[in-house]
């Protein structure tokens, strides 16, 4: 596993054991139990896992999810930390790059974002970087149902547009939490926004934004 995503991996199985089983995250109507089991059955139930981006499929996954959540919780936690099988695209080290610095970066601040005591972590300047690229490429999927142009700025200027439209919302932050907003946190990420009042708001309380 890449060094960025085996890191992420191994905070965010951390993090939910710390927390227990039952305490919030970011993800509506989820507890931690629920977001380990999410991460468990992305990587070894690709039978299911689909049903994550695809409607139809989502019945399955349903399944497949009560199956997994009804497992001991520190059972899930040891195969978070063990990666996926060796028949998993995922265990690739080029697909586990691509897919889950972001993947486990996000679940990981779920868990502690929606803790009253979090604090904001310091990244280096490297795994910025790495995030932004991902930003990058998935910029106009994740803001593809903005109800206003949207732009994603970094402090030293670099921009992507996740949204083209009238009038058009700035966001601007490091990647790490322009991810988070784009990513359909934006309460709980640190940035800041111009732009039109009115469409600034609309921004903030957008259901659309994500995947």
């Amino acid at each position: 596993m890449s060094t960025h995503a085996k890191r992420e991996r191994l905070l965010l199985a951390d993090l939910l054991e710390a927390e227990g089983p039952d305490a919030p995250t970011l993800c509506e109507g989820w507890k931690t139990r629920d977001l380990a089991a999410h991460v468990v059955v992305r990587e070894r139930r690709p039978d299911a896992a689909g049903g994550i981006l695809i409607k139809q499929l989502a019945p399955r996954l349903d399944r497949v999810m009560e199956e997994f959540t009804g497992k001991p919780y520190e059972e899930l936690l040891q195969l978070i930390r063990t990666g996926p099988p060796r028949f998993s695209p995922f265990a690739l080290k080029q697909i586990d790059e691509m897919s889950n610095v972001v993947e486990f970066y996000v679940h990981a601040e779920d868990v502690r974002r929606a803790q009253p005591d979090w604090t904001p972590r310091e990244l280096d300047p490297v795994f910025q970087d790495a995030l932004w690229s991902r930003l990058e490429r998935t910029a106009r999927l994740t803001g593809r149902g903005a109800p206003t142009g949207l732009v994603l700025r970094r402090p030293d200027g670099q921009t992507a547009v996740a949204h083209r439209g009238a009038p058009v919302v700035t966001v601007t932050g490091e990647p790490s939490e322009l991810l988070m907003f784009a990513l359909g946190r934006q309460r709980e990420a640190k940035v800041e926004l111009e732009g039109d009042p009115d469409a600034i708001a609309k921004v903030r309380e957008a259901k659309e934004l994500g995947l």
